[in-house]
């Protein structure tokens, strides 16, 4: 078994074996279990790092075999820059989540920690799936989790938010479907990538697909105006859903715009790019704002990843090295960030079991160290300089500026609105004298929050001062991609 599959079916095993123990008593075993499970999960990614080759764009750790021969369809896997750190983030989240939901989740747990499990072998599946019935096989799979999570674990409106996210995105994957289809004839029955990204598709087909394509990928990550319910999802989600759904399956969406609308519609891609920047610009402007007057802290920084996310498709359809490595720098460091900010407001909930701001307020008087690591996550979240939040965003930023001022000028307000609104919820929450019995009533994070906490800490640090390595791995794989876009062009 190659290392790939190892990424992705560990997990999964663990899963499952999870699933065998039912019973509640049985939780602190079942807690091991998982733990043990996502850090075998993350172990086997490592070696997809150390032994990458940089300098070329060429897919490593390949993997084929024949799976449904009749439809020629494969189980064909694969890594390049654009997808290795991806594949490296869900794993490691993973276990992040395993950790900071040790103590919040009293019932069912084996299926808790087994739905999650399982949802990070198949999120790693779309990240290497080279075949595209494969890849929408784990697309799909993806959604099953998922809403077993909010609608099991989640709070009083569940039932409506769980059925809303699949609603949504399930929607918009039947068109992606549609142009699967026609792909595969178009190509004499091949669901390889690599061969639909050399087919001589005509204008028409191309904006088509691209429509099609947009409407699975644009729910997912979401942008504007296909974003309404990703709000909804976050407010009923428990913690470590909503730390998944915003690290790892908003960029599921991201990533199949790099995978499949770009390189295999290229035309159509740069034809409407105007479109895919004014979202972008809109998501990041007008959302902004919409953050800056929730009450609710996991509607303000569920309102805050649309914004964020906006930087990413910007990035992309600028069409430049900077700006597409910026877009992808900004997914990875956004994963880091936006878990960081809902597993702090976990650590808020499980203690006061209210999210809304005006139940908080000086929070530092009784929480001194959790108060600090939160005020590294806002920082990050408005993007300060040396911490992860600001790489992405500034690339994206410069790149934009490249190709047309007022374009940059409009993203760059965004780093106003974002300081904006994530430094008055800090302002709010955690400033000021205790504000009620609750909150003089905390107790400070424990040695398990702590390193939850901390492990997130040095992640954000670590990108925000040092991103050589993220970019190395990438640089070839985007230029190459970018080629490939340039070519069709003069073509």
């Amino acid at each position: 078994m190659g290392l790939l599959s190892l990424a992705i079916w560990t997990p999964v095993f663990f899963g499952v074996v999870l699933l065998a123990f039912g019973r509640d008593d049985q939780a602190h075993m079942v807690r091991w279990i998982a733990l043990v499970g996502a850090i075998a999960g993350l172990a086997v990614t490592v070696p997809l790092y150390t032994g990458f080759e940089l300098g070329t764009a060429s897919m490593q750790f390949v993997e084929k075999a024949a799976w449904i021969e009749r439809f020629n369809v494969h189980y064909h896997l694969g890594v390049d820059g654009i997808s290795l750190w991806l594949v490296l983030l869900t794993a490691f989240i993973n276990v992040v989540v395993v950790v900071a939901s040790w103590e919040a989740i009293t019932q069912r747990v084996n299926q808790y920690m087994g739905a999650f499990l399982i949802l990070s072998g198949l999120m790693i599946g779309v990240f290497s799936a080279q075949d595209a019935m494969l890849f929408y096989v784990f697309f799909e799979a993806t959604l099953i989790p998922m809403y077993l999570i909010i609608g099991i674990w989640g709070g009083p409106n569940k039932i409506y938010a769980a059925f809303k996210f699949f609603l949504y995105t399930l929607l918009g994957s039947l068109l992606m479907l549609v142009a699967l289809i026609y792909l595969y004839t178009e190509s004499a029955g091949s669901f390889a990538l690599a061969d639909w990204y050399q087919l001589p598709l005509g204008s028409t087909a191309q904006t088509l697909l691209f429509f099609a394509f947009f409407a699975a990928f644009a729910v997912k990550v979401p942008m504007w105006p296909v974003h309404t319910w990703l709000p909804d999802v976050h407010v009923e989600a428990p913690t470590g859903g909503s730390a998944v759904l915003a690290a790892i399956m908003l960029k599921l969406g991201a990533y199949g715009f790099l995978r499949f609308s770009m390189p295999i519609l290229p035309d159509a891609s740069q034809e409407w790019a105007w479109l895919m920047i004014t979202l972008s610009l809109i998501a990041v402007i007008y959302v902004g704002l919409v953050a800056m007057v929730q009450q609710d802290m996991k509607k303000l920084v569920a309102y805050s990843s649309v914004a964020h996310m906006g930087f990413v498709t910007l990035g992309f359809f600028v069409f430049s090295d900077l700006g597409m490595a910026g877009g992808i720098v900004q997914m990875i460091a956004h994963g880091f960030v936006s878990a960081a900010m809902f597993l702090a407001i976990g650590v808020l909930y499980d203690r006061v079991h209210s999210r809304e701001i005006a139940d908080y307020g000086g929070v530092v008087n009784t929480m001194p160290n959790f108060t600090a690591f939160a005020l590294l996550f806002v920082m990050a979240n408005a993007g300060l300089p040396g911490t992860a939040g600001f790489v992405g965003e500034w690339m994206v930023i410069l790149s934009a500026v490249k190709a047309n001022f007022w374009i940059g000028m409009g993203a760059a307000t965004a780093l106003i609105f974002g300081a904006a609104y994530s430094l008055w919820m800090f302002k709010r929450v955690y400033l000021g004298a205790p504000a009620n019995d609750n909150v003089k009533g905390l107790t400070d994070i424990n040695a398990r929050e702590f390193l939850v906490m901390a492990v997130l800490a040095i992640a954000v640090l670590v990108m925000g001062v040092y991103p050589k390595p993220f970019t190395d791995v990438m640089d070839a794989s985007v230029a190459e991609l970018l080629r490939h876009v340039a070519i069709s062009k003069l073509n």
